[in-house]
């Protein structure tokens, strides 16, 4: 299909971070955009500041005239979007092209040199590497983000139309329609079940990604996942492995071994052994494409981090509030080993709000023994995004099984006064839900009362 005999194009959603990165491809090129949104966020905020009308009822009345012409108005569309949408079942009734996000992620990028990050994990934050490393070594890149890169302060990025750097979603098998050159898997544990229904078709589903990779060996996946490809890892004997880590001033200090050389006293700023091999991920996939290695080291120390990726919103000698998207027990265990290695002497104090009914349900036992590990832990309701509530899945049911006696529920309207009596050791607030917006009240709050 040709997008550029469409002159509009409709968002349904267009709020979402993957959808709002398309938008602003689409204002970039000069079409005009708009769209519907269930609520007002930052991002709907920026997109209408670039001209982007957005209204945020489901009202077909809503929808500007001049995205009512079937021939000239491309729909794009989230799966988290109900079926029962009116404004989409408008579209369909009436014949318009209507595609979803991925569809169209994989349209734009498939002229062009595809840089794809997959895996269950860190696929934000590996491609905000990537896309930072390419950019510091000049490299004329197109990047959509699942999160907001501190180095480019959005989730899209355009420096050129011949190379792109995109993520590759596996959930409702978004990834298949990309067409990537060179691709990375991160890591391949269950989740989505309530999309693949069991660990083994998920796995299926990567493996399926991995064949669509135009050459044979530019798959690059992290050692000890069951799929075969260039391999990287820490400490062991992957072809691009991390040796002799060390922390120096709370930056990490490594070599990396390479199949050709050895490379000494790389830097790397953000904690956690999850972001340095992300950052591996990231560095191996440039120089399997024969990037310049001396610039992507200088990329890898002056990579700034993704918003709400182990985000320092308060950083004292003695109180610590860290903002992290972590909403998977993988997530919260990397996020407890990043705080150990960066703040050892520290109580840690988890608060944590579970994202989605079928994801707590499913591994319920995993999260109570990741939130178990920290001092203390404090549960949000669960958030439902597109989900119906399930009977007995609650956060009080979920922290039943939480070990650690120290524990309550709480509410959005606790949370100050719950930390501010307390003002002392880590608060590692977590989800992926709207707690997001909440730490940036309390944030505020908390500064103004210190």
């Amino acid at each position: 299909m040709n997008l550029a005999k469409f002159n509009s194009v409709y968002f349904i959603g267009v709020g979402g971070i993957g959808m709002s990165a398309l938008a602003r491809y689409f204002v970039e090129i000069h079409k005009k955009v708009a769209g519907y949104d269930k609520t007002a966020t930052p991002l709907t905020n920026d997109l209408k500041k670039i001209g982007v009308n957005i209204h945020f009822a489901d009202t077909v009345e809503f929808i500007p005239d001049e995205f009512k012409s079937s021939e000239d108005t491309l729909v794009v569309y989230t799966p988290a979007v109900p079926k029962n949408h009116s404004e989409l079942n408008y579209f369909l009734d009436n014949n318009f092209v209507v595609k979803k996000r991925s569809e169209v992620l994989g349209l734009i990028t498939q002229d062009t040199f595809c840089y794809a990050v997959a895996g269950t994990h860190g696929k934000t934050t590996t491609s905000s590497i990537l896309a930072h490393l390419l950019a510091t070594a000049n490299i004329p890149i197109t990047a959509f983000l699942g999160g907001i890169s501190e180095d480019f302060n959005s989730n899209y990025v355009f420096r050129g139309d011949e190379v792109s750097v995109v993520e590759a979603d596996e959930f409702d098998r978004s990834f298949l329609k990309l067409s990537p050159n060179i691709a990375c898997i991160t890591s391949m544990d269950a989740d989505h079940l309530d999309i693949y229904g069991s660990h083994s078709e998920l796995i299926a589903s990567f493996h399926e990604f991995a064949n669509k990779i135009e050459e044979a060996g530019n798959l690059i996946v992290r050692n000890g996942l069951p799929i075969k490809g260039i391999t990287y890892g820490i400490e062991d004997n992957s072809d691009y492995s991390i040796k002799n880590k060390r922390v120096e001033n709370g930056s990490y200090v490594f070599d990396i071994k390479t199949p050709k050389q050895l490379i000494e006293n790389v830097k790397f700023n953000k904690p956690g052994e999850h972001n340095l091999l992300n950052a591996l991920a990231a560095f191996t996939m440039a120089v399997e494409t024969k990037t310049p290695i001396d610039r992507l080291v200088e990329g890898l120390e002056s990579f700034k981090g993704v918003q709400r990726r182990f985000s320092y919103r308060i950083k004292e000698e003695n109180f610590v509030l860290i903002d992290d998207y972590a909403h998977h027990p993988t997530e919260i265990n990397a996020v407890y080993q990043a705080l150990t290695d960066v703040h050892p002497s520290l109580k840690l104090n988890v608060i944590f709000q579970p994202h989605l009914f079928s994801r707590t349900r499913d591994f319920a036992d995993e999260f109570a023994a990741s939130l178990s590990a920290f001092d203390t832990v404090r549960l949000l309701d669960i958030y439902p995004a597109r989900e119906e509530p399930i009977s007995g899945i609650t956060s009080e049911w979920l922290l039943g099984k939480i070990s650690k006696s120290d524990k309550k529920l709480v509410s959005k309207e606790e949370l100050f006064n719950e930390i501010n009596a307390n003002r002392t050791g880590v608060y590692a607030m977590l989800g992926a839900g709207d707690i997001g917006q909440e730490i940036v009240k309390l944030t505020k709050q908390l500064t103004y009362e210190n």
